[in-house]
């Protein structure tokens, strides 16, 4: 049985909430997913390490997660206000392929990107092209309850139909004619400016659209905002318990998802608003211009690993900024590489451990998903492997155990290349019998420097300085010595 005690900050309260989902012991849950058209830069994905991280916790306090998430392939156009050109057709053009051949790339290198970050895939991936009549009938149910106007260029939503449009972004609602004249692309039939596109037609700019599909309103293609509420509510129901995106959807996307959803419904849409904030370079915006657009390929060919901008993700929380370095990212990578050589060295004389929990893990994640404080209670239990007498099989099992919620890959290790331990003769040159503890920290010495771990070699040599043994390196043996 779940004895939760989940808080989770609400945008929509703008306050942490007692975690009670709709359906005892089931969670349900879309994130927002990629427009696929581009490489998916570092910020895109640092969005999904925190759904990760936030939907293995969620498993790891033993609720069965439904997770959608949606793949945009048509719709999304290169402003959020329904201005400029298709995101897909932009692409199509800069790489002289068809919109379906840059849809299926960039969709498959989205999915690699998951992999080498080791996120787990979503219960369902949901396509935009996939679910064109499930957005029709929500537009024909909207339009049936008055929500829709139809212009010569698209069927809108009318967004003063809805009086509680700005409720998640509580930005005032301006009362003003169209300021979209001032635009090359604008829609001079859009009665305001917050109004925003269900379904356009194929004419006008969009008149040789490639994707394209017909409609009771005419031959067209959707919206973006549309496909997240039809695909949503297809596989989480109408009302489910959490949605997950960047800050910067709260005014438009979300605010759309909302109108929409529940204007069709009339029921509540989400119970929990999640939003994960921004992550800069060197302190700039993430920008092609600025030279700051990162990708997964661009850490690669640095010969740094995607884990270790995972872990960098994992030391800022969700919903304060993350400012990347070079710098940053190379001491995430030796973090990483530290606590790889330490397990390694745990599976070697670990046995298969039953599980063992860590409260205060649980407590820091229990806040929030505090990321940070959980990673330094990681590091905190990690560092037992330095105390005298410690259970290697307990610290091994409570460190695989905290991983299912970190996500470090610690389960897919394999033991470090082996020194037998009869293989290390040890002189002992003191008076005294030596502690029961100590052949072995020579034995991990020793495997430590096997594998050019010279951290953990050096580390183990101070730990025995600290307790008063010096020890000498021969051909032979290993010399230990009472230090004067």
């Amino acid at each position: 049985m779940i004895q939760s005690m989940l808080t989770i900050y609400n945008t929509l309260s703008r306050q942490k909430e007692p975690f009670h989902p709709l359906v005892s012991n089931e969670v349900r849950m879309y994130s927002c997913g990629p427009t696929v058209y581009d490489y998916p830069h570092i910020g895109n994905f640092r969005m999904y390490v925190t759904v990760d991280l936030i939907k293995r916790y969620l498993l790891y306090k033993g609720y069965m997660v439904r997770h959608v998430m949606n793949i945009t392939d048509v719709g999304h156009l290169t402003s959020d206000a329904d201005e400029g050109e298709d995101k897909l057709e932009r692409g199509a053009k800069r790489e002289g392929k068809t919109v379906w051949e840059v849809a299926e790339f960039y969709t498959a290198l989205f999915k690699d990107g998951l992999k080498a970050l080791n996120i787990l895939e979503p219960t369902v991936w949901a396509k935009a092209t996939d679910h064109i009549e499930d957005q029709i009938r929500l537009i024909e149910t909207l339009e049936q309850k008055g929500f829709t106007y139809q212009t010569d260029e698209a069927v809108y939503f009318d967004v003063s139909k809805f009086p509680d449009y700005t409720k998640l972004s509580r930005q005032p609602l301006e009362e003003k004619i169209t300021a979209a004249r001032q635009k090359i692309y604008a829609d001079l039939q859009k009665r305001h400016p917050q109004d925003f596109a269900l379904w356009f037609l194929r004419v006008g700019k969009f008149a040789n659209h490639a994707m394209h599909w017909p409609s009771p309103w005419g031959e067209g293609f959707p919206g973006w905002h549309i496909e997240c509420s039809a695909m949503s509510m297809k596989y989480l129901g109408e009302t489910f318990d959490i949605h997950i995106g960047g800050i910067e959807h709260i005014a438009v996307h979300h605010a759309n998802e909302i109108a929409q959803s529940q204007g069709a419904t009339g029921k509540p849409f989400v119970k929990y608003w999640m939003h994960g904030e921004f992550l800069t370079v060197e302190g700039k915006k993430m920008a092609k211009s600025e030279g700051t657009f990162i990708t997964l390929k661009d850490i690669k060919k640095r010969g740094l690993s995607p884990l270790a901008f995972r872990f960098l993700c994992l030391q800022a929380h969700y919903r304060s900024k993350l400012n990347f370095t070079w710098d940053a990212l190379g001491g995430a990578e030796e973090s990483v590489k530290r606590v790889e050589n330490v397990f390694k060295s745990l599976l070697i004389t670990s046995e298969q451990p039953v599980s063992r929990k860590n409260p205060e893990f649980e407590q820091a994640l229990d806040d929030d998903f505090n990321a940070p404080r959980a990673l330094s209670v990681f590091f905190e239990t990690l560092s037992k492997i330095h105390e005298p007498n410690v259970d290697t099989n307990e610290l091994y099992a409570i460190l695989l155990d905290m991983d299912r919620v970190l996500g470090l890959g610690l389960n897919k290790l394999k033991p470090a290349q082996t020194i037998p331990v009869e293989s290390i003769k040890i002189k002992n040159e003191t008076q005294e019998a030596l502690p029961d503890d100590l052949p072995k920290l020579i034995w991990e010495r020793e495997q430590a420097r096997a594998q050019k771990n010279w951290q953990r070699a050096d580390e183990i040599r101070q730990e025995l300085d600290n307790r008063g043994y010096s020890i000498d390196d021969t051909s032979g043996y290993k010399s230990i010595k009472r230090k004067p």
